[in-house]
């Protein structure tokens, strides 16, 4: 067999490891799956990396419910190995690098006919809450044939099948593992930026939490056009980066009053788009604090559970305020702008990354998430 034979016709082994939460007491424990095979309008890639994210360390922790036995990991990068039926149209083969996005379209509800992949029923009612695709049946099962939910695409395994609808093919130029990002952290930022605050060049943003999500916001809004971009967090060290995104000045709240640092920086205005990426009651406050009459406050972050975040009415209603939610992006249209801004180095993906952990070792990458122990992001890299 020449190489170009083993690039279109991969081996594909039976079985697969993948990281599987059963107990949230336990937490993930690596186990042997059945590699899973692609349906129809579906890839399955051969994983090389995917990220750590707070939306997976709710479930794992259980302060969001998820069908268990599951497999989390919904930001992801690989290599195509199999193109289901029903792909015709796509342009995807066999050989190709692509990025996954974690919001996966079903392409035929109302919503994602009128392009709002972000709304898309299917996708909360059968994938979010009962871990399967669009035909009603998971992807994933143990050798034994126990079914196992899939959180999106369920990247934390060594292969995983995705719609066709949420990949993007990436050039040769990218870094396949810290591209894992691009599919969450990243578009979940460019869809903040494009989408929620609509944002135009010359306002001012200010960024509340700068993780993973956060640090893409102050690298997009300022590749947007803003004019100022001030990033705020509790953590010296998460805030000591910021400058070289594109932060045109930081503040730390757990020392600072954010909202009279923030109007002595924007001339006693405020913002006119607060982002808040972390999605806790303090951080509403303080996007909300640092806003300027007439502003936009964009929330992106999920809570732990069902959680509330109080609102000043009076303040709201008389200075024309508005909170706009965020939930990651437009994929079919969005997740391919993101790749293309990665490739021309609009967006420093790779210096987002921090750390990099085994698929053995997701767990400790997730209990140092729950630590405030990652800068930017971290992923499993499936080459260690």
């Amino acid at each position: 067999m020449t190489s170009n034979d083993a690039v279109q016709n991969p081996v594909i082994p039976d079985t697969m490891r993948a990281a599987v939460l059963r107990d949230t007491a336990k937490g993930l424990e690596v186990e042997t799956l059945r590699t899973p095979r692609p349906k129809v309008g579906e890839v399955l890639i051969k994983v090389a990396a995917c990220g750590l994210c707070h939306s997976d360390l709710h479930v794992i922790g259980g302060a969001i419910a998820f069908p268990l036995p599951a497999v989390l990991g919904h930001e992801v990068t690989g290599t195509i190995v199999e193109v289901g039926p029903g792909n015709e149209r796509t342009g995807l083969a066999v050989g190709q690098n692509v990025a996954g996005g974690f919001l996966m379209p079903c392409g035929q509800c109302d919503a994602c006919a009128e392009g709002h992949d972000e709304l898309c029923g299917p996708f909360f009612e059968l994938n979010r809450l009962k871990g399967v695709l669009y035909d009603g049946a998971t992807r994933l099962a143990t050798p034994e044939g126990e079914s196992v939910a899939m959180y999106s695409m369920g990247g934390l395994a060594e292969y995983a099948v995705v719609p066709s609808t949420s990949v993007a093919v990436v050039p040769d130029a990218i870094d396949m593992v810290p591209a894992a990002i691009l599919g969450c952290a990243a578009m979940t930022g460019y869809g903040a930026v494009r989408r929620g605050a609509d944002l135009r060049f010359g306002e001012t943003v200010a960024v509340v939490a700068t993780g993973g999500v956060g640090t893409n916001i102050v690298q997009i809004a300022r590749a947007f056009g803003a004019s100022q971009v001030i990033a705020i967090d509790v953590s010296d060290d998460k805030l000591a980066p910021m400058a070289g995104y594109g932060a045109t000045a930081v503040v730390n709240s757990a020392t600072h009053n954010a909202r009279e640092e923030v109007l002595k920086l924007t001339g006693g205005k405020g913002v006119d788009v607060a982002f808040e990426a972390l999605g806790i009651p303090a951080t509403w406050t303080t996007a909300l604090d640092v806003l300027a009459d007439g502003g936009r406050m964009v929330p992106i972050g999920l809570g732990a559970g069902v959680q509330t975040a109080g609102v000043e009415i009076n303040r709201t209603v008389r200075r024309s305020q508005r909170i706009l939610g965020s939930y990651g992006a437009r994929t079919r249209q969005d997740l391919p702008a993101v790749v293309d801004l990665a490739a021309r180095g609009v967006i420093n993906y790779k210096d987002v990354v921090s750390q990099r952990f085994p698929l053995q070792d997701a767990g400790v990458g997730y209990e140092a998430l729950r630590n405030r122990q990652i800068q930017g992001r971290a992923v499993v890299d499936m080459s260690l």
